[in-house]
């Protein structure tokens, strides 16, 4: 049996007949671009967040820059981001001239650790960017007490994590502000990309949508410097629609997580983890393993495919060399043993049983002791 670590094509099929009545439905409309399906969406995820405003954008990495221009971060400030997940957070930082400061990840939760951002919080300090890693919220009670102890502003990364809830709210209920991805691979995920913003804050919502949009207020009426970061509307009647069956789809995640969990937990490996009062979407399903290269290897073999979230720690890149000072040891580790298994709504019962087999074949072949 082949297993490709991610099979899109199977939701694309299953949402076939909608998708099409969709674009069809869209095309017809005379605004393409920040029309009646962009205002739904925005409308409903609101709802969903339970947030008073949500702002379309074109991607993710816009939504965090967007944001940080918002709160008037820029030239010499220090943002304090996450050692560990995807690079946006760090860059958008770097592209407003602002300063990244790369705190270490949790031991067990890869989650960034609240214990160790006070220590690098300046004079300079103006913001925190928790990063909600593979569906597992960060610990926002400990970082909304420090940002509020030290007057900072807190913008969450939600790209990963559409549905998780921390102590009963939804990750991007928490902060100031709080950006998302709607990448095709996403839990909810667009046809093509977008992204939005998430906030309670009014003045923070407009000032949010004007730099998306050219800087405006009203047509023709430019009243700051702005991008071009919109939304098209096809996008947006996708998300709504998919909207309806996220909650679906992540119970799913939980149930193949849990499967997961049952099955491997007799043996050395670092199982994700959930706390009480954590609500875990499973965008992705990591383990750890110290021989990760062979594991690949021997999965592969047996036509299971997988994936590494992330092989670098992004403190660790070269890009943000001038920026990093090697004092996220925890993190650096932890990306040479993270190793991702297939796990997506689509994935069938009888392909899970395979790849719990091939897992422990691969294991037994490895030596791997059982607890």
């Amino acid at each position: 049996m082949k297993i490709p670590f991610l099979n899109l094509q199977r939701q694309q099929k299953e949402l076939l007949q909608p998708v099409q009545k969709l674009l069809t439905e869209t095309m017809l409309e005379d605004i393409l671009l920040g029309g009646k399906a962009v205002h739904t969406f925005e409308d409903k995820f609101a709802r969903y967040l339970n947030v008073k405003y949500v702002i379309a954008c074109a991607n993710c990495t816009d939504a965090l820059e967007i944001a940080l221009r918002a709160l008037q971060i820029g030239q010499g400030d220090e943002v304090i981001v996450p050692a560990n997940g995807w690079m946006s957070a760090a860059e958008a930082v770097c592209l407003l001239g602002a300063v990244p400061v790369f705190v270490d990840s949790l031991v067990d939760r890869y989650t960034i650790d609240p214990d160790k951002i006070e220590t690098k919080i300046t004079s300079r300090t103006k913001a925190i960017i928790p990063i909600h890693l593979y569906g597992y919220g960060a610990d926002m009670e400990r970082i909304m007490g420090i940002a509020a102890a030290y007057g900072l502003k807190v913008i969450e990364d939600c790209a990963q994590a559409q549905g998780a809830t921390i102590q009963g709210k939804k990750a991007g209920s928490w902060g100031d502000i709080a950006a998302f991805s709607f990448y095709p691979t996403k839990n909810l995920g667009a046809i093509g990309d977008a992204g939005a913003l998430a906030t309670n804050d009014e003045e923070l919502s407009t000032t949010c949508r004007q730099i998306a949009n050219h800087g405006q207020s009203g047509k023709n009426c430019h009243v700051r410097l702005g991008r071009n970061s919109r939304m098209d509307s096809f996008q947006a009647a996708v998300l709504s629609y998919k909207l309806g069956l996220l909650d679906q789809w992540n119970l799913r995640r939980r149930e193949l997580a849990q499967r997961y969990n049952n099955a491997l937990q007799p043996y050395y490996l670092h199982l994700p983890q959930e706390d009480e009062g954590y609500f875990h979407v499973y965008h992705l399903y990591v383990i750890r393993c110290a021989d990760r290269k062979r594991l690949t290897k021997l999965l592969g073999e047996k036509g299971v495919g997988t994936a590494v979230h992330y092989p670098e720690a992004v403190a660790d890149m070269q890009v943000f060399e001038a920026y990093s000072f090697a004092d996220t040891p925890v993190a650096s580790k932890q990306c040479h043993e993270l190793l991702s298994l297939p796990l997506y709504p689509q994935l069938t019962d009888e392909e899970q049983m395979y790849i719990i087999e091939a897992m422990k074949e691969a294991l037994s072949e490895m030596d791997q002791q059982i607890v």
